[in-house]
């Protein structure tokens, strides 16, 4: 009788603990899933980002969205705070999360030998010889003042031969070329033509075929605050 209400009583305690950890268990998961609900603000893309869009720019392109903490990834960013001066390393599309690693320094998207062109820019390239670009002195990365020159002028009446330094403190954003192994005994490496490519406007684009199509070009080493007059020379103003 004595062993039946012993093993009773520990049956009884058995249960009793059982109970109590599945109850436990139960409020540990209500929490966990508490947890994992909590909303949170996050940067979500609104609308299509390119590649090389600047985190000063990106706020025009994402807005905070409240998610389940669950649903966040862990690189997500919840401000732009501290991003200044990266850029975004590919194209984003609306619904993505914005990450912190989709955010990087300009030159990691660039080529080697080759500098990023500014957002709201688009690339033409040109050939010159490096007699009309600083005597092949220029790199990417330099800016130059950008002379566009005609036999005959410019106008539709045509004119005496005019020259004009057109454009400042052009981003130049890559140069191939400019050597050329030697076609003769020399040994010494033969002058090649440049191949230059410039970061620019679509207006300034098209005046700069239209002169390399009709006209010459040449190119000034200048600062990046270089300014200066901008005024056509032809025969009657060359010596004044």
């Amino acid at each position: 009788m004595k062993s039946r209400l012993v093993a009773g009583a520990a049956a009884l305690v058995a249960a009793i603990i059982g109970v109590a950890l599945v109850i436990s268990y139960a409020g540990g998961a209500d929490a966990r899933a508490q947890a994992g609900m909590k909303p949170t603000d996050v940067l979500v893309v609104a609308k299509p980002v390119p590649a090389g869009t600047t985190a000063e720019q990106l706020g025009d392109f994402v807005q905070l969205k409240t998610l389940p903490a669950s649903a966040i990834a862990s690189t997500a960013l919840h401000s732009l705070d501290g991003t200044s001066g990266k850029v975004v390393s590919t194209a984003l599309q609306p619904g993505e999360q914005v990450l912190s690693d989709r955010l990087v320094a300009p030159n990691s998207l660039s080529a080697p030998g080759t500098v990023p062109v500014p957002a709201g820019l688009q690339e033409v390239s040109f050939q010159l010889g490096p007699d009309r670009a600083v005597g092949g002195r220029i790199q990417a990365g330099d800016v130059v003042g950008i002379f566009l020159s005609f036999d005959h002028g410019a106008l539709p009446s045509g004119g005496p031969e005019s020259t004009q330094l057109t454009y400042h403190t052009v981003l130049i954003t890559s140069v191939q070329g400019g050597q050329a192994p030697s076609s003769d005994n020399s040994g010494k490496p033969a002058t090649a033509p440049l191949l230059i490519t410039a970061a620019v406007t679509d207006a300034q684009a098209t005046k700069i075929v239209f002169a390399a199509q009709f006209g010459t070009i040449w190119l000034s080493k200048e600062q990046q605050n270089a300014q200066g007059p901008t005024t056509t020379i032809d025969r009657g103003k060359v010596y004044q």
